[in-house]
């Protein structure tokens, strides 16, 4: 996406409503952001952690954040400053630099600060042929952390498909923001590269998260008819705006004329064809490609992460009647997507199921962290069971991971007919 203020209109940037819920919104957390940001009055403290062989710059921890919301907004219960949190980061002005789900952590998960060019109150409606320039910028650059996710493929082959005819012009212009970027500082383009995932983060969620930025298209309606004319419950009309010797009276209603309603049914046009494509909700394909299969091989978290993959994990260990520690790992992620009016009702749930004495699904803790969830269960908050879901998970990967990888059924899946991969069957569209 180009960065300046001459391509907004480009882009689809609509006008302002400085009234607006959303807008109101946006101004109180950007007060908040902008203090957090303020070295002189006390912010969260911004800096470069080191790494092996690099460095992670302009960062700080889920743990400063919480702490400096409930420091500076007399916060209580760090419950409710992570859910602040994580209300902040659900709008885009905070996010998680290795995770495309905006949420907020209590602990040492790197958070960076989003570039207030990409803040939600510049009423930004991304259009899909700028998200596909987006996507085929990212397959034009070697780098291991612009590598698309699954949903991020399967999107680009849709919008492909959806814009056959004009994709040359979206090639060129990707191939020219690439060489732009290429210009740039390393670091620079390292912070950049993360804002510009975030910005689609929230315009494109990854599938499952809510996308903030949708509006019901009747309120966009109403907003545009202010002096809509009231009707009372006794079939008495009146005007919205009050006729009171105080107030200045009304100014005569001007008659629609048809370049108002042409007007009208051009932004509604505008608005439907922006949720014709729903890019939050693609759907799984049935059969995993090989070059897929073959990531799950790569590490435990590749096959955690794929919807896909946990399905084929799970139904390894339902055959072998071993998958109460994979339903416990995957309870606790859900977990803690949960509103915070249904946190502690699922908490207990988790415990009937898989800790309580006798319960139905029991898994295997040691007596340490066992005793620590015990205590953390009496408040019932989202990370309860992080330190039991820290255990299992590496209970899983040395032993279950090891065996699911060994299995005939892993295998068929890797010995299965070989399928065209997507960067192949998209060379005739980006050739043209």
């Amino acid at each position: 996406m180009a960065q300046g203020s001459g391509d907004q209109r480009a882009v689809g940037i609509a006008d302002p409503e400085e009234s607006s819920p959303n807008m109101i919104v946006y101004r109180k957390i950007e007060d908040i952001i902008t203090k957090m940001q303020d070295d002189k009055t006390g912010g969260v403290p911004i800096r470069t952690v080191k790494s092996f062989l690099s460095k992670i710059p302009s960062v700080v921890t889920g743990t400063d954040i919480v702490q400096w919301l409930m420091k500076n907004l007399s916060i209580e219960d760090p419950v409710e400053a992570i859910h602040l949190g994580s209300l902040i980061a659900a709008q885009g002005y905070i996010f998680p630099i290795s995770d495309h789900v905006l949420t907020m952590k209590d602990d040492g998960t790197f958070y960076r600060f989003q570039a207030p060019y990409f803040w939600p109150s510049n009423c930004w409606e991304p259009e899909n042929t700028d998200y596909a320039i987006y996507l085929c910028k990212r397959t034009m650059q070697n780098k291991a952390r612009l590598e698309l996710a699954d949903y991020e493929a399967e999107n680009l082959a849709r919008l492909q498909r959806a814009f056959a005819r004009k994709w040359e012009f979206i090639f060129m212009q990707a191939e020219a923001q690439v060489k732009i970027d290429r210009k740039k500082d390393k670091t620079e383009r390292k912070i950049l590269d993360s804002q510009e995932r975030a910005f689609w983060d929230v315009h494109r969620p990854v599938p499952g998260c809510v996308n903030t930025t949708e509006m019901d298209i009747r309120k966009c309606r109403r907003l545009k008819n202010p002096q809509k004319v009231k009707k009372s419950v006794y079939g008495v009309t009146e005007e919205s705006q009050s006729q009171s010797p105080v107030h200045i009276p009304a100014q005569p209603v001007r008659k629609t004329t048809k370049e108002d309603i042409r007007k009208q049914i051009t932004f509604l046009n505008a608005q439907i064809d922006r949720h014709c494509l729903k890019m939050s909700k693609v759907a799984e394909s049935k059969e995993p490609s090989q070059q897929r299969v073959k990531r799950w091989g790569f590490s435990f978290d590749e096959i955690l992460k794929d919807q896909v993959g946990r399905d084929q994990f799970l139904r390894f260990l339902e055959s072998e009647f071993s998958s109460e520690n994979l339903r416990f790992w995957l309870a606790v992620q859900d977990l803690k997507k949960q509103p915070l009016q249904d946190v502690f009702k699922r908490v207990e749930e988790i415990w009937q199921e898989f800790l309580a004495p006798g319960a139905q699904s029991a898994i295997n803790l040691d007596s340490h962290s066992y005793e620590i969830t015990s205590q953390n269960v009496k408040d019932g908050g989202r990370y309860t069971f992080e330190d039991a879901q820290e255990h299992i998970y590496k209970l899983m990967k040395s032993d279950s991971y090891a065996r699911f990888l060994r299995s005939n059924a892993y295998q068929d899946l890797l010995l299965a007919k070989k399928k065209v991969s997507l960067g192949r069957a998209s060379l005739p569209l980006l050739a043209l």
